[in-house]
């Protein structure tokens, strides 16, 4: 097989999913790092790559896969061991849905571009932005504590990683990152922590990257 390519960015949260599926599958890839503060991810190079202009990218060969939702399915199928998705059908659609909770109603409302937005084209202040953001995470974090709460056992869903833990253990670091209270969370947080702390998942921290800031 063709050398994997993960185009990403340390602090990007859905570069993070990736890199958390790539080790948990202990698939090998190299990096090539796009600084989106300095609009790195616009640049002509990149753009002739991924044309939506966004990490992350994933390069195997001559097929270059984009959004994370796409790559983690991409990820599971082609590695099928570990499993990041249970065999049962109904419980697929659960873990799907509670990644789609952080990939649908919570990322998007919160990634950079949008909150430079909010500063540059609506002259937001930064205790405005932290507002907007803290609504918008706590609103979906309360859906997900109680799909949490019901469906896990150890982990977001049952007692082992799946897509559901590629996607919260990198919301709860951007979570803290903009200090929001995550006392009302406590399933969640403990879900989360415990995939974290797991040595392939702790590999995958943003502090843990090449480009990582000193």
């Amino acid at each position: 097989m063709s050398e994997v390519v993960l185009h990403g960015y340390w602090r990007s949260s859905a570069a993070y999913r990736v890199r958390i599926a790539l080790n948990l599958k202990g698939v090998a890839y190299a990096q090539v790092n796009h600084d989106l503060r300095i609009g790195a991810q616009r640049d002509d190079a990149y753009l002739a790559i991924a044309p939506h202009g966004l990490v992350p990218a994933l390069q195997v060969g001559d097929t270059v896969l984009i959004e994370s939702p796409a790559i983690l399915e991409w990820i599971d199928a082609r590695w099928p061991e570990p499993a990041l998705l249970p065999q049962d059908e109904d419980d697929r659609a659960i873990v799907r849905s509670m990644a789609a909770l952080i990939a649908c109603d919570i990322h998007p409302l919160n990634n950079l571009r949008v909150l430079r937005a909010l500063k540059q084209d609506f002259g937001a202040d930064q205790a405005q932005i932290d507002a907007w953001s803290h609504r918008w995470i706590g609103a979906g974090f309360a859906a997900l504590e109680q799909m949490v709460a019901r469906h896990g056992a150890g982990h977001a869903f049952g007692d082992a990683p799946t897509l559901a833990d590629c996607y919260l253990v990198p919301q709860l670091f951007n979570a803290r990152r903009s200090g929001v209270d995550l006392m009302p969370y406590p399933a969640l947080v403990a879900a989360g922590d415990k995939a974290a702390a797991l040595p392939l998942v702790a590999a995958a921290h943003p502090e843990m990257q090449p480009d990582a800031d000193a």
